[in-house]
């Protein structure tokens, strides 16, 4: 890390000289460096048009819930959304920059660990994006979930917990579902709980419009294994369907 603004301490407890020098993979969630790494990679195509980046990530943080600062070895998880681009300069040596501005989330970050993905919603709920542990966790992966409403993953007896929180979401922006089951590809569910919150988007938006896109984004934590793995409560959960 090479630079960040001074009131980097406000929000994650540690200062400009703590973290300046220091390689970010020290900081993130083991979990979220390949999402960084990718990030951080540019394509031919992006070197000429541009590379936007919009992601999230965990970092450290030294705060406690009363705003105190502590140590490292006490420090917990924050969810950063992160939105900028990948700079290059034309230089011999063509060397790259990732620029950021990382808000943090109100989502709570005491459950992180790796029995959760995150995901993107348009504001109807339809995934927009996911990150790749949904597939270790539900068995689908990424591309077969976009485009595709959460409900459609939702056990039947719990869609009323679902559109309470999405309910709860659109009028407060943010929201805890609740324990409910998700549908496994090939079959069962496991129990789950989906801390979200309505934040701007900029995945479709190539300007700065006066009325920014919403999207909602979601933490997902899965509380259980698979129970009742032979059994199809939906055709959304058959192979063949992907």
């Amino acid at each position: 890390m090479i630079f960040l603004s001074d009131n980097v301490s406000k929000y994650m407890g540690l200062t400009q000289t703590e973290l300046m020098g220091h390689n970010i993979f020290e900081f993130a969630h083991p979990c979220d460096h390949e999402e960084i790494r990718n990030n951080l990679r540019l394509t031919a195509e992006e070197v000429w048009c541009g590379a936007k980046r919009d992601f999230v990530v965990r970092i450290k943080s030294a705060l406690t819930h009363r705003g105190r600062s502590t140590n490292l070895k006490s420090a917990t998880w924050k969810v950063l959304h992160c939105q900028g681009c990948v700079k290059v300069c034309v230089t011999p040596s063509s060397v790259s920059c990732l620029l950021l501005t990382c808000q943090p989330l109100p989502l709570s970050h005491t459950l992180l660990s790796t029995h959760t993905f995150t995901s993107q919603h348009s504001m109807d709920m339809r995934f927009t994006h996911c990150d790749p542990r949904v597939t270790l966790l539900l068995g689908y992966t990424p591309e077969e979930l976009l485009g595709r409403s959460i409900y459609d993953l939702c056990h039947t007896l719990d869609t009323s917990c679902l559109t309470k929180n999405h309910l709860n979401l659109c009028l407060k922006s943010q929201s805890v579902s609740g324990k409910y089951r998700m549908l496994v590809k090939g079959g069962g569910y496991v129990w789950a709980e989906s801390h979200s919150a309505v934040i701007p988007s900029v995945r479709s938006s190539k300007s700065r419009a006066a009325h920014q896109p919403l999207c909602i984004l979601c933490v997902t934590y899965v509380l259980s294994g698979v129970e009742e793995p032979c059994l199809q409560l939906s055709l959304d959960q058959t192979v063949h369907r992907y």
